[in-house]
């Protein structure tokens, strides 16, 4: 079993690497790191000497100062290179440096120098070295205006600001789950390489970007209905959109009911794309879920009966409680990486309509079992 550790563990793409490796406990354990380890050269040596693996994610992206970034990459570089050599370490150490290497800027250029400096310890100290040259990272729970602009744009969304095209230009990208994927194969292959060009999954003007937001908000966010997703990437950024939304105050969305003397009717969803629904039945006391999804989308839709619908985001402690009632139809929709389940707090059967974007299929069920 490998033990890995990743500098910058609490990052984007640091949160995204440790809850997946995280998935595969068979095959790997997590040493945990901590942001002040770099601060304290026993809490970092400790960390290092624990590790068969390190990858090493801590990185200034963005500061007033440029200069203030160039130092502090190097610096964070210098670091681990002096706790790799005091621990004689021979763990694989993954860079992430980036595509903006050969651009004139200091970011680029404490990237590209970082990687040569890891490249130097590696031929000196007999060390496994990869250096993974990566492009613009998209994705859930990314901080707006600092890793990246789709980011920024959805935030902006949200909150009915409206965001601004600095240049629109074509931009290359890879979803943060896939680079999570590309970082885990890099492990498993476990050979030295100096430069591996991250190859990008997606291109698209800014403004391409833009406007597929814009329809997620119009008809996701002030609708409800599910968009047209037509591939991968716009799957990858529909997702993205959705974790950006204010979930605590946004559910449960209260139905229309349409109501004549033979009953009422209610419209549960309007698709723009195929899936599967289900209902079920639970009895009082019962429930059900206690499960996350990585990529797909879900809907809970409580049409009789009493529930409390409980979410909660991976890695974290904060547990959203929303209760339904059948008396007024309402729904929740799942975001990615949020663990969840459906408990019948009622006196009498509860009715539920269920709703999921792919069919299941057993030997890709997208689905990891985590209690609330």
């Amino acid at each position: 079993m490998l033990k890995i550790g990743i500098t910058g563990q609490a990052g984007f793409v640091g949160t995204h690497l440790y809850n997946t490796v995280g998935l595969h406990p068979e095959e790997f354990e997590r040493i945990d790191f901590q942001r002040s380890f770099f601060e304290d050269e026993n809490k970092l040596n400790e960390f290092v000497s624990q590790c068969d693996v390190i990858v090493h994610l801590a990185a200034m992206n963005r500061h007033n100062e440029p200069q203030v970034i160039y130092d502090t990459n190097i610096g964070l570089v210098q670091k681990l290179i002096s706790a790799l050599n005091k621990t004689n370490s021979k763990a694989h150490v993954l860079f992430s440096s980036s595509t903006q290497e050969e651009k004139d800027n200091l970011y680029g250029k404490s990237k590209k120098e970082g990687r040569e400096l890891m490249v130097d310890w590696a031929k000196k100290s007999g060390g496994k070295f990869t250096g993974m040259i990566i492009p613009n990272v998209f994705g859930p729970f990314g901080q707006p205006n600092y890793n990246s602009v789709v980011a920024t744009f959805c935030h902006k969304l949200y909150h009915n600001e409206i965001p601004k095209i600095e240049v629109d230009s074509e931009v290359k990208l890879i979803y943060v789950g896939e680079l999570v994927g590309e970082i885990i194969n890099e492990i498993k292959c476990a050979e030295s390489k100096e430069e591996v060009l991250v190859p990008h999954t997606s291109v698209s003007k800014v403004s391409a970007m833009l406007s597929l937001l814009e329809n997620y908000k119009t008809q996701y966010q002030d609708k409800g209905e599910i968009p047209a997703i037509n591939n991968t990437f716009e799957l990858n950024l529909f997702n993205t959109f959705r974790c950006y939304m204010d979930i605590a105050n946004h559910f449960p969305v209260k139905f229309t009911q349409h109501t004549d003397p033979r009953g009422s009717f209610v419209e549960v969803i309007r698709l723009g794309v195929g899936g599967q629904v289900s209902f079920s039945t639970t009895v009082p006391g019962i429930t059900r879920g206690n499960h996350y999804h990585t990529r797909k989308i879900e809907r809970f839709a409580v049409i009789k009966g009493k529930a409390l619908i409980q979410l909660r985001r991976i890695g974290t402690k904060e547990v959203l409680d929303f209760y339904l009632d059948g008396n007024e139809p309402a729904y929740v929709d799942m975001p990615i990486w949020y663990t969840h389940n459906i408990k019948n707090i009622g006196d009498d059967i509860l009715y539920t309509n269920f709703w999921i974007n792919e069919f299941y299929d057993p030997n890709d069920a997208d689905t990891y079992f985590e209690e609330v």
